[in-house]
């Protein structure tokens, strides 16, 4: 089990981001936040490593169609526990 922390610049705020990640975090049945900070949109992720792996790569692709990347930047952190995927 790991935990990635995503920031994602470009269009991604007001162009359903937040709502597409969340959903994108269904199919790959793994747990975080995402949300709204400043510019950008940041996400937290944990679950197995192949679906967070996974998961990240099509976050940073942009989830939503009207949305943007302009780049990104993916840390791998301490492993933490979530109940469930959130948008914050």
């Amino acid at each position: 089990m790991i935990t990635e922390h995503i920031k994602v610049y470009g269009r991604v705020q007001g162009v359903g981001f937040r709502n597409a990640t969340a959903k994108l975090a269904a199919k790959y049945d793994i747990t975080g936040t995402v949300q709204n900070v400043e510019d950008f949109v940041e996400v937290f992720v944990s679950g197995k490593s192949d679906e967070v792996k996974a998961f990240a790569a099509k976050v940073i692709t942009g989830p939503a169609s009207f949305s943007r990347v302009r780049s990104y930047e993916i840390f791998e952190i301490p492993y933490r526990e979530y109940d469930s995927f959130k948008q914050i």
